[in-house]
């Protein structure tokens, strides 16, 4: 009998430059919701709100559907934080997707602190579509957080 289960393949691209520390600067990877935390990073940009742009955003339908395997592979391949932001809880436009993803991200926290992951390297937070400058705030304490813990050198090959 054939084995026809199928695994799924995480494509996460690493950051482009190579790291030394004189011109280390953190590199961030955002996931955020399509519907409520990308429409406020949209609204900051719009309202020309400056902040750090050592960010990169993936747009993803709802924080409850990323997969902690894309939080592992992105500080794998070189990422220095993560963050994932989405609807604020009680407002999700899938009714209850933040609530799978405050519960996934609680369970995700102890684990990260087991396997050795400093605590400011994954970041989860609540922006809604009318929060600009909020968005703008939290890339900015994020991009802080990183700087002080320094470049990933977690999974750094031997």
């Amino acid at each position: 009998m054939e084995d026809t289960e199928k695994t799924e393949e995480i494509q996460v691209i690493a950051p482009t430059d190579k790291v030394t520390d004189e011109n280390w600067e953190p590199k961030i990877i955002a996931f955020l919701c399509n519907w409520c935390s990308y429409a406020g990073a949209d609204l900051a940009g719009v309202s020309r709100i400056q902040y750090p742009p050592n960010v990169r955003v993936v747009r993803v339908p709802c924080s409850g559907r990323i997969n902690p395997l894309f939080i592992l592979k992105s500080l794998q391949v070189g990422w220095d934080s993560v963050l994932v932001s989405g609807c604020h809880p009680g407002d999700c436009h899938y009714i209850s997707g933040n609530y799978y993803a405050r519960r996934k991200f609680s369970v995700l926290d102890d684990l990260f602190e087991f396997m050795g992951i400093d605590k400011g390297r994954v970041n989860f937070s609540w922006v809604s579509a009318a929060e600009g400058a909020a968005f703008a705030n939290i890339i900015e304490k994020v991009t802080e957080k990183t700087r002080k813990l320094g470049p990933n050198r977690l999974f750094k090959e031997l």
